[in-house]
C-alpha cells in the first residue's frame, strides 16, 4: 500500500511559510519522499500502517488555510502510473522492489 499526499499551502506571510516548512519536514521525517512539488508518497505495510500514518497526518496538519489531500493506493496502481512529461524518480525505478528494503 502507498499513501500519496497532495497539498497546496499559502506561503505569503512568515507564519504561513513556517507552517509549510514544518508540514514538509514532518512528511520527510515520517518517511515520505517527494514525488513532485507538493506531492509526497510513502510506502505502508498493509492497512494497519495506512491507518496509523493517516492518523499521524491528521495530528500534524498545519494551522493555516490551504488544501491537503491524501489518497491510499496499491503498489500495482502506483506502478501503473504513466509519466506524461519528465523522467522517473529513483523511487519509481525501484518500484515494488523498494518494499524489500523494509
Amino acid at each position: 500500500m502507498r499513501i500519496i499526499v497532495f497539498f497546496d499551502l499559502p506561503v505569503v506571510l512568515p507564519k504561513e511559510r513556517k507552517a509549510y516548512s514544518r508540514f514538509r519536514k514532518f512528511l520527510l521525517n515520517d518517511g515520505y519522499t517527494m514525488l513532485q512539488y507538493s506531492v509526497y508518497t510513502r510506502i505502508c505495510n498493509g492497512e494497519d500502517a495506512v491507518r496509523k500514518h493517516m492518523k499521524r497526518l491528521q495530528e500534524n496538519l498545519p494551522p493555516v488555510n490551504g488544501a491537503i489531500r491524501a489518497m491510499k493506493i496499491t503498489e500495482k496502481q502506483f506502478a501503473n502510473m504513466e509519466i506524461l512529461l519528465g523522467t522517473t524518480t529513483a523511487e519509481e525505478e525501484l518500484g515494488v522492489k523498494k518494499v524489500d528494503f523494509f
